[in-house]
């Protein structure tokens, strides 16, 4: 490969070859902040010159001897079988053609000789044709708009690329009508636009225009992996096909849809995709975590996705796997930031920050899957339950959780719903087994009270705060209450006055140390169990500070229902509650002391509780 740099100015940059941006390259997706710090880079140095020699003629030969140059930036180009495609800077170029467009129409609002000059800049002819020199596939009604004055159509239906230029040439518009308001101002910025601002193209001698992709990031030019797998994927495609038969506009709409969700995005799912689909070990996982591009066409992958010089292949792959497996993503990802009544436990996975569901969702799925929803919905259950039983049974350990996922994929594979409680309780007894030292992992329970009857000091803030949002979200739904506060306040919120904080039952002071018969080390152990715990507000919390039990019950007036359940009147004349009490078989009673008989019975109907929640 041969690279042939050309320093050139913008004169010479636009009017002599028309430069493609291809159906495979990345949107122009250039923000405000982006065009403002260009057009301050420019006017930087007008500005200052213009300030001390104003009274010079406006005339190409007075600026390029008086005023100073300036070194824009370096682009990429490609030439293939005669036509000219820019590979990288095409969002700065793009950027100083719809400036061009602006001073176009300014020349003529002025009265200005150079509009002329300024128009060829614009657009001319190439062969038979006339056409713009910076053309976007696909988006030539936008650019003509802009040309020709007229308002652009946009709809939601038009393109990231579509809608950022309008925005853009907007943005430029209002700077330039107040920067270059007078017609000497005007003339003379031309001159300085047009001769003195120097660009660099590098010419790539490369056939191969897909691959060019992966060669100009090497050299540190900055494309995401998805925008060099769109390359190295649709440049694979006849041109013409690409249009027809939607291929573009595809990756484009999901590109779009997926982004949408959080910047690159994309390359997201795309790794949960491939771990989902192809790892069958974390570390196996792993090589998807960087450039997965490269892995994709590697030749060991390429044995299974076969789409590597195979443009067959690649359009299966694009209308099937990537636009079904890209939608279910979407999906989960929805389900997974904001609470649904039928994806509920996505959110709760949320809750907690545990992304298995985008692995395991892909996993189970089968192309066009007709139980998707039944196995979002019980992955979803089942990683909350397998989640929350390590953590309440002391035996969780983040490593062997994460690596335990990827036994889970394997086991779920294009399986079936009825598949996926037995792949979880496989590795909870597993899990279980470990952390008890059992060697026979069928003797081991899924649920025991012996392993849960101490725990309480062995689970992180988030988690206790998230263990007594459920029990309460719980109370609430059995009850026909409405929740005191939304379940992710009660999970996420710690700030001094609005968060949620753990709240000990029984404070440090002589009177409490006494029922456990002076043993401050047993107390300590006692006090930080489940049962000895609540979930206050901030202000809550604090009030509260060393009161006695019966001081304490006051201030759990009218804050979370569990821990109401402390206070006699929660039971008065109340049918849900003796109804809720009676359907569950609980022994829930109100308490006016408490020691260690009242913590152990609270702690009971905790593992209760979890059996009911987490079943």
């Amino acid at each position: 490969m041969e690279v042939v740099p050309d320093k050139q100015n913008i004169d010479s940059v636009f009017g002599n070859t028309t430069y493609r941006i291809d159906f495979y390259q990345r949107d122009y997706r250039w923000t405000e902040d982006h065009v403002k710090r260009l057009l301050e880079d420019v006017f930087f140095r007008f500005r200052d010159t213009y300030s001390r020699l104003d009274s010079l003629d406006a005339t190409k030969p007075n600026v390029v001897a008086n005023y100073p140059w300036y070194y824009l930036s370096t682009y990429v180009t490609n030439s293939v079988d005669g036509h000219v495609y820019v590979v990288d800077g095409q969002q700065r170029l793009t950027t100083l053609a719809l400036i061009l467009i602006k001073l176009y129409h300014m020349a003529n609002a002025l009265e200005s000789s150079l509009v002329k000059w300024i128009d060829a800049k614009i657009t001319g002819h190439s062969g038979h044709d006339n056409q713009f020199w910076i053309t976007h596939a696909g988006e030539e009604p936008i650019q003509d708009a802009l040309y020709e004055g007229r308002e652009p159509e946009i709809d939601e239906g038009s393109s990231l690329t579509a809608r950022n230029m309008v925005k853009n040439y907007n943005i430029i518009s209002e700077w330039l009508d107040r920067e270059l308001s007078q017609k000497h101002a005007f003339e003379t910025f031309v001159f300085y636009f047009l001769e003195l601002l120097v660009l660099v193209d590098l010419r790539v001698v490369q056939t191969d225009v897909p691959m060019l992709f992966e060669v100009i990031n090497d050299r540190g030019l900055g494309l995401r992996p998805h925008e060099i797998l769109k390359g190295k994927l649709l440049g694979q495609i006849d041109k013409g096909e690409l249009t027809r038969d939607g291929y573009a506009d595809l990756w484009d709409a999901r590109a779009e849809s997926i982004n949408g969700l959080r910047d690159d995005q994309l390359d997201e799912f795309f790794r949960s995709y491939l771990k989902a689909k192809y790892a069958n070990t974390r570390a196996g996982g792993r090589r998807f975590d960087g450039d997965y591009h490269r892995q994709m066409f590697s030749e060991n992958m390429n044995k299974v996705l076969g789409l590597d010089r195979a443009p067959t292949r690649v359009k299966t792959f694009l209308k099937e796997d990537f636009r079904y497996f890209s939608e279910l993503y979407e999906r989960v990802w929805q389900a997974y930031t904001a609470p649904t009544d039928q994806l509920l436990h996505l959110y709760y996975n949320g809750l907690l920050d545990i992304d298995a569901p985008f692995l395991l969702a892909i996993a189970t799925c089968r192309l066009e899957d007709i139980d998707e929803d039944s196995k979002m919905s019980k992955v979803g259950y089942e990683i909350d339950r397998y989640f929350s039983l390590l953590q309440l049974q002391n035996a969780y350990d983040s490593n062997d959780f994460q690596d335990s996922l990827y036994d889970i994929t394997v086991a779920l594979r294009n399986q079936p719903v009825d598949a996926i409680r037995p792949a979880f309780d496989k590795q909870l007894r597993i899990a279980i087994a470990a952390s008890r030292d059992i060697s026979n992992v069928e003797d081991v329970e899924p649920l025991s009270y012996a392993s849960f009857r101490q725990t309480g000091v062995n689970l992180n803030p988030r988690f206790k705060r998230y263990f007594f949002a459920r029990i309460d979200e719980f109370l609430a739904r059995e009850m026909n209450l409405n929740p005191k506060h939304p379940i992710d306040h009660l999970v996420t919120r710690t700030g001094a006055k609005t968060g949620f904080h753990v709240e000990h039952i029984l404070s440090m002071n002589e009177e409490n140390l006494t029922l456990f018969g002076e043993d401050e080390e047993r107390f300590e152990e006692e006090r930080n169990r489940l049962g000895g715990i609540l979930l206050l507000k901030g202000k809550d919390n604090i009030s509260s500070g060393n009161e006695t039990f019966k001081q304490k019950l006051k201030t759990y007036a009218n804050t979370l229902y569990w821990n109401e359940t402390l206070r006699e009147d929660s039971y008065k004349s109340k049918l849900d509650m003796h109804g809720f009490k009676a359907k569950h078989g609980l022994n829930l009673e109100p308490l006016s002391q408490f020691g260690p008989e009242e913590l152990e019975t609270r702690h009971r109907l905790l593992f209760d509780l979890v059996k009911i929640i987490w079943a």
